[in-house]
């Protein structure tokens, strides 16, 4: 079976390009920009959703401005595999948590966080470590970030 970037035409590329830049960049201006009609750029996304590779659309937010701003990555070691799909479902209740990857390594998880102040940030790992199976969690805070993208095409 072709990997995704195998079964993604040029057009397609193309159009995920733009819209991973601007995901509010209108049909006409993808039309423009792609050589194609609206309809036909409608049709190209319309697919590319139905296929799983546009998986949705977001807002890029500044997180500062919205008082959140300690950035951290935290490395969690679950005691067990029987423990994460628990541990899963409690980083998606946890608002605080951006992302969550299955990792190798020393841990066996990595979160991405975001939370107002330090204070909130210990409540948050208070928490965290209390969950079945965390055996332990090690916090790397954020200083700055100069590079920070969902994006993959060049």
């Amino acid at each position: 079976m072709p990997s995704i970037s195998e079964k993604i035409k040029a057009t397609d590329r193309s159009i995920c390009k733009i819209l991973e830049t601007n995901a509010r960049a209108s049909l006409s201006e993808i039309a423009e920009k792609v050589g194609l009609s609206v309809p036909s750029v409608s049709e190209h996304i319309r697919k590319m959703e139905e296929q799983g590779i546009i998986l949705g659309y977001a807002a890029k937010i500044n997180h500062a401005a919205l008082g959140l701003d300690i950035a951290a990555f935290v490395l969690v070691r679950l005691d067990s595999s029987a423990n994460y799909a628990g541990f899963i479902a409690n980083c998606k209740k946890s608002a605080e948590i951006l992302e969550c990857h299955a990792i190798t390594g020393e841990a066996s998880h990595l979160l991405k966080i975001r939370v107002e102040n330090t204070a909130a940030l210990e409540k948050l790992l208070s928490r965290i470590q209390q969950w079945k199976g965390v055996q332990r969690t090690m916090t790397n805070l954020v200083l700055s970030t100069h590079i920070e993208s969902f994006a993959m095409l060049q």
